[in-house]
């Protein structure tokens, strides 16, 4: 029969380093022990718990539902722990400990990666593991602390904090409108060549306001299709077609001439940047404090300024 009693504090961080590192080898040279003590740790912890943590194949290491679970619980009780201990061992509410943070690779090139500079010049004790996908990532999968993402939110167990909201402009390149002409009404897109962002739930359908409140539902036709705003807007800077990107990815290509914007006076669906964290009672104060770090930076250096 399973037993809770006098579970192991190590086995539980030893549990957490692989669920985060995401295997065996990786969380012991994070640990700095050998492999065959991680292994042999987790194993006493399944025995133990009478549950199977992970999922193991030769190619990777995978938390089980249960081990979902119990990273989730446990996890950020363990975290508010060390924080308590670090501060004690540093005789100062000093910020300190990994600070693990995911967002999309443009992102991260666009706005995220000097704020982490700027937050780690405040904080030396903070380690940032910065990680960038273009894809949506599982935090509990990943341990990942918080996540940045633009858009709209689905539906979701996580928690989330929205940081700021921002315009999403019609963009292309100077040459192809020279070719193609500059649309002067958003009916006229559907004659033109679109690069769509397939991560998008519709990257076809846009919906247009007009000043007087008029709303124009117009459907793209698009051969080019891109999985990361990075990899559209370097197509649509050369010359592939029009498309929709927002003020972070905008900012620098417009202000250098490589896109331009059109339809000035017409407005899309605002989207939102989002903090987004596994749900628990604890969040750690280096996580808190780089939110509201950087929600301050986007207010005093908004995208588009």
């Amino acid at each position: 029969m399973a037993s809770t009693d006098h579970v192991d504090l190590n086995a539980l961080l030893t549990f957490a380093a692989v669920a985060e590192a995401g295997g065996f080898t990786a969380a012991a040279d994070r640990l700095g022990v050998a492999k065959g003590k991680v292994s042999l740790e987790v194993s006493r912890l399944e025995t133990q718990l009478g549950i199977s943590l992970f999922s193991r194949t030769t190619r990777r290491v995978a938390l089980t539902d249960a081990g979902q679970t119990l990273y989730a619980e446990c996890v950020p009780q363990l975290r508010s722990v060390e924080d308590a201990l670090t501060q004690l061992g540093s005789g100062s509410a000093e910020l300190g400990g990994t600070l693990r943070i995911g967002c999309t690779v443009d992102h991260a090139v666009q706005s995220l990666a000097r704020v982490v500079a700027a937050f780690t010049a405040l904080h030396p004790r903070v380690q940032v593991d910065l990680r960038t996908s273009d894809r949506v990532i599982d935090l509990v999968e990943e341990g990942l602390d918080v996540t940045f993402r633009l858009g709209w939110l689905r539906d979701s167990s996580m928690r989330a904090i929205k940081l700021a909201d921002f315009a999403q402009r019609v963009i292309a390149s100077p040459d192809y409108l020279r070719r193609r002409g500059v649309p002067k009404d958003p009916a006229e897109l559907a004659g033109h060549d679109w690069v769509a962002l397939s991560l998008l739930r519709s990257p076809l359908t846009w919906a247009f306001t007009s000043p007087a409140g008029e709303t124009r539902t117009v459907r793209m036709r698009a051969q080019l299709r891109a999985d990361s705003s990075a990899a559209l807007r370097a197509m649509v800077e050369a010359g592939a077609g029009l498309s929709t990107l927002d003020e972070f990815s905008t900012e620098q290509p417009l202000l250098s001439g490589r896109l331009v914007q059109v339809l000035h006076d017409w407005s899309l669906p605002r989207g939102g940047l989002y903090a987004v964290y596994p749900p628990g009672r604890h969040l750690p104060a280096r996580v808190r404090s780089f939110i509201d770090f950087y929600r301050a930076s986007l207010r005093s250096d908004p995208p588009g300024t």
